[in-house]
């Protein structure tokens, strides 16, 4: 008589895993988790969170607010450390046990370790910045005034949308230079569908690329509307995807999915639209991985290296993140926005 076999035990699985008590501290963790920390099982058992967590308590504090009905916060770009030992990078799903305690999944990944290196702009790279808006003001004047002239000889409906295209992209350009050389308050958010900002980043890149690339929608039709700017929006996916474009990638995904209780710096949220731009190009370059969300480094001997702080930033005003993986044929760009709570107040444009 032949049984089917259960589930493979917690001692058994690759994920690294661990179990705390009601304290935070460690009560156990197969052997993945201390292989992940290259410490014997042992010597973790005890040991509070807040003593493995290189980031001064952020762990710790989580503990207390996680859902009591069970489901998992995510944590991301979590920075763990036996006390004297090297860092280690995962993303953790931290989950209430029955027990008053929590469990602790890790999937590991390679980050680098330091501040984000997009989180100031020094003063010389701001003058580079404007100084390159300046040079770009009368192109993009010229473009305009010859999109307004090809205007009136088209007949087709098909070639009017086109040209209806170039001027409301010269426009936006126009905006960002304007916004680069004098910058103001941002707009107010207002009710936003991510869907709708997609197809229009979807209609640019089959301008662009035509055939020669396939764009493919992979979308999540119950994600709901958010407090947002869709044109910066546009400009931020925009970049993402003309980055993938230029990588020499054959497909470009677009993907959006719904991401519940989500860590996205040091606040909980219970709901993100998480929006996917994956591809399978050369990969971002090994010598530019730690920067290249730094102003003005590019992987391209004619790129700007202004597309992807933009996107950063973008991602920033919207109380968000923007984060990556890439190897090559495998790149895929993370964009999460939190939804604000239906009782709560939506978060404000920032700076």
């Amino acid at each position: 008589m032949s049984t089917t076999p259960g589930p493979p035990l917690p001692e058994q699985l690759a994920t690294p895993l661990a179990w705390l008590d009601a304290e935070g501290r460690l009560q156990g963790c197969n052997p993945a988790f201390a292989s992940w920390l290259g410490i014997s099982a042992r010597r973790l058992q005890g040991l509070a969170l807040a003593e493995l967590d290189a980031e001064g308590g952020r762990l710790a504090e989580l503990l207390p607010r996680l859902p009591e009905s069970g489901e998992a916060l995510r944590v991301r770009r979590a920075r763990l450390a036996f006390p004297g030992a090297g860092e280690h990078f995962a993303d953790l799903w931290l989950a209430r046990g029955d027990d008053g305690g929590a469990r602790v999944e890790a999937h590991p990944a390679d980050e680098f370790p330091g501040e984000d290196p997009a989180t100031a702009l020094p003063a010389a790279l701001s003058a580079a910045l404007k100084g390159l808006a300046h040079e770009i003001r009368n192109p993009l004047a010229g473009m305009k005034g010859a999109a307004q002239l090809l205007a009136r000889r088209v007949d087709s409906d098909e070639a009017r949308e086109l040209v209806d295209l170039v001027g409301s992209e010269v426009d936006r350009l126009a905006a960002l230079v304007d916004r680069l050389m004098n910058p103001a308050p941002p707009r107010a958010f207002a009710p936003t569908n991510i869907h709708a900002v997609l197809e229009r980043v979807r209609q640019l890149a089959e301008v662009e690329a035509g055939w020669a690339v396939k764009l493919v929608r992979d979308f999540d039709p119950s994600l709901p509307e958010f407090p947002g700017d869709a044109d910066r929006l546009v400009q931020a996916l925009w970049n993402l995807v003309r980055n993938a474009l230029e990588s020499g990638a054959s497909q470009v995904q677009l993907r959006t999915r719904a991401e519940h209780h989500v860590l996205i710096g040091d606040r909980a949220h219970r709901l993100a639209v998480r929006v996917d731009i994956a591809d399978d190009g050369r990969g971002v370059p090994e010598d530019l991985a730690e920067r290249i969300f730094l102003p003005l480094v590019s992987g391209r001997a004619e790129g700007t290296g202004l597309g992807l702080p933009l996107a950063q930033q973008v991602a920033r005003e919207h109380g968000g993140s923007l984060g990556y993986r890439s190897r090559p044929g495998h790149t895929v760009f993370t964009l999460l926005i939190p939804v604000p709570d239906g009782e709560g107040e939506a978060p404000a444009a920032s700076a």
